[in-house]
């Protein structure tokens, strides 16, 4: 597995808020300038329903990295977060190992249980059961991917002689990041997973919880140091703080969720001149964020050419 230190994704605005609508012409054209743009990676939020009022119109975000993936070469196709309870594993690693075959093996998993009751019951899964279904459906996902035959029951499924082929593209399996805020989640980070993707971190937030995870690998025998990370940040740049505080703020206020449970907060967010936001996202590399994942203002082009274009590079040296 290739790992992310000193590697700056982007994500994407497959979801706005009603009555505007994602556009998905536009949306893997966007994909398409990301790669131009020189970020390594593009990230797809997840949820079959989203709010109710307002709600939330959302492109499906495997539809959408696909979609992606046969109009691009080398940019990386991340999921995050997958709400992985909500799906049939067996139906979902077929069609992930198709996705990373299709993109040769460009495929980034950040999965998730999930938080948003209403839409597990619109589904049909028990939300007091997510956590469970969730290791369920990791086991047999990475079971399908890495035995050639598999004979058991897990759950509700009833595996005799199944055998899944072709295999993902990457061996012995896409990166799987465990996305989630609480010890027991931080724990499947470190030993069921590939490392922890969390959302809206500062880097005190994110030093306190990547600590736990590290306990966790080194109390399951497996070296913290495999371990990745990841950390979805909202940024805004313009000619001052003061200048872009009140539109930023007005936006994450009213656009984004942040869970009482967890450390989440717009209080994360990076604003101001080019050099502040620098040195602001040097504070998050310095505590030890491998990937960083910007969430530009409203995803408008000046936001997005100016990471690209002035931020990343002075990150980079």
């Amino acid at each position: 597995m290739t790992g992310l230190s000193n590697t700056f994704g982007i994500s994407m605005r497959n979801f706005q808020r009603f009555p505007d609508l994602p556009d998905a012409t536009a949306l893997v054209e966007f994909g398409v300038r990301m790669e131009e743009l020189g970020y390594d990676s593009l990230w797809v939020w997840d949820h079959i329903l989203l709010g109710v009022n307002p709600h939330f119109p959302i492109i499906d975000a495997l539809s959408l990295l696909t979609a992606v993936a046969a109009r691009t070469k080398t940019i990386k196709l991340g999921t995050g977060i997958l709400v992985l309870p909500l799906r049939n594993p067996l139906i979902l690693a077929k069609q992930l190992s198709s996705m990373d075959q299709l993109s040769q093996g460009r495929l980034i998993l950040g999965l998730a249980s999930g938080w948003y009751e209403r839409e597990f019951d619109a589904v049909g899964v028990p939300f007091k059961k997510r956590g469970k279904i969730m290791d369920q459906n990791l086991e047999i996902m990475t079971r399908l991917w890495k035995e050639d035959m598999v004979s058991e029951e897990v759950g509700p499924y009833n595996m005799r002689s199944s055998v899944m082929f072709p295999k993902p593209f990457q061996q012995p399996r896409p990166p799987i990041l465990i996305g989630g805020y609480v010890d027991r989640v931080l724990k499947r980070a470190a030993v069921n997973g590939d490392g922890w993707l969390t959302y809206f971190y500062t880097p005190q937030a994110f030093t306190r919880s990547w600590n736990k995870s590290i306990g966790c690998a080194e109390d399951a025998g497996k070296d913290p140091a495999t371990l990745l990370n990841c950390n979805q940040l909202p940024i805004m740049v313009g000619d001052s703080r003061a200048a872009v505080e009140a539109p930023m703020n007005e936006w994450l206020n009213s656009e984004w969720d942040f869970a009482s449970w967890s450390e989440s907060t717009v209080d994360s967010a990076i604003m101001g001149t080019v050099e502040d936001c620098v040195e602001q996202l040097q504070a998050h590399i310095d505590v030890g964020v491998q990937k960083l994942i910007f969430v530009p203002y409203k995803y408008e082009t000046d936001q997005v050419e100016v990471i690209a274009k002035e931020i990343i590079p002075r990150l980079r040296k």
